[in-house]
């Protein structure tokens, strides 16, 4: 997985971008030059690989929501 740096947007090769003709299980490296994040536009340059594997609706999951999924708060 790939994160945007700009907007938090998170690339998962298992889901692709299909939205923008990026087939499931297209390898990060593979994607055109010319693909940009669907969420601001950046391209390919402004991502990083994802170390924390917590992402929800694409992008980190809120500290919150962390905490409510381990039962706790925080």
């Amino acid at each position: 997985k790939y994160r945007c740096l700009l907007c938090s947007y998170v690339y998962d090769p298992a889901v692709g971008d299909p939205d923008n003709g990026v087939a499931p299980g297209t390898a990060f490296q593979d994607l055109p030059d010319e693909w940009v994040c669907p969420e601001c536009g950046a391209g390919k340059e402004e991502f990083e690989p994802v170390e924390d594997e917590r992402v929800w609706r694409g992008k980190p999951t809120p500290p919150a929501v962390r905490g409510l999924r381990n039962n706790r708060i925080g």
